[in-house]
């Protein structure tokens, strides 16, 4: 990305707007080949689905915690604030929690997140000090709630997680940029690198995807085409687009032609 165009979250700054997950590769050295592949500064790790402790040769933790990233230690499989506040609080003892992705689900089977929950584990956590993104549905009101308590980011859903279906709803997403003082970062539902652009030619500050790098049929290639797709979408919303006609608007004038 552009150095005049970092993306800032809380104390953090970062060049690059991808952040990518470490699940559901076939193995380590698949996540890693694509993290790099990816280019992105901040990696998520789901907090209950990892050996935090284990941090021995090939290990995921040896991975993550190499230095090479900053980890974004998320709350996946909690269905409780008190459960998504416990987790994050553990993850702080270990030392790899301050920059936190607030994930309550509502829905075993959609995934949906639970809103009321988000949302209380959402005061807590900034009370507590912690850098807080919260993975929510794309709701203006409660985007905008979870930035009124004091939430660094916003991290509405584009579709359910892991279905790859796309933006689902620009126009709520639009609506969520427009009144936010803080970034919008669209998690969830990212199917391959045009969601990426279309994301990113919105106006959000930055995507979050996962399956759609790891169930690619290659992913570092994958990794590489959303890593482009982030950049090119990001300079065309940064250009401005040219504006929307119904008719056609030629090239060349007519007008001073030779005769």
């Amino acid at each position: 990305m552009a150095a005049d165009d970092p993306l800032r979250i809380g104390d953090h700054e970062f060049s690059s707007r991808l952040f990518v997950g470490t699940g559901k590769y076939r193995d380590v050295a698949e996540t890693r080949a694509a993290l790099e592949a990816s280019g992105a500064e901040v990696v998520t790790v789901a907090l209950r689905r990892v050996n935090l402790e284990d941090r021995g040769t090939g290990s995921m933790m040896e991975l993550v915690t190499s230095g090479r990233w900053t980890i974004l230690p998320n709350t996946a499989g909690c269905f409780t604030a008190d459960e998504a506040v416990r987790t994050l609080r553990l993850a702080r003892e270990l030392g790899i929690a301050d920059l936190v992705k607030l994930e309550v689900i509502g829905d075993p089977k959609t995934l949906y997140p639970d809103n009321e929950q988000t949302l209380e584990a959402a005061k807590i956590l900034v009370k507590e000090g912690f850098v807080v993104l919260p993975y929510t549905i794309d709701d203006p009101i409660v985007c905008r709630k979870l930035e009124d308590i004091g939430c660094a980011a916003v991290m509405p859903l584009a579709a359910p997680i892991g279905s790859g279906l796309g933006i689902r709803n620009p126009y709520n997403l639009r609506i969520i940029i427009e009144q936010a003082k803080v970034p919008v970062i669209v998690d969830a539902g990212v199917g391959t690198a045009s969601d990426a652009a279309v994301a990113m030619e919105l106006g959000c500050d930055g995507v979050l995807m996962n399956t759609a790098i790891a169930h690619a049929k290659d992913p570092v290639l994958m990794a590489t085409a959303m890593r482009g797709a982030v950049v090119a979408g990001r300079q065309a919303f940064r250009a401005g687009r040219m504006p929307r006609r119904l008719h056609a608007a030629a090239s060349s004038p007519l007008s001073g032609l030779i005769e």
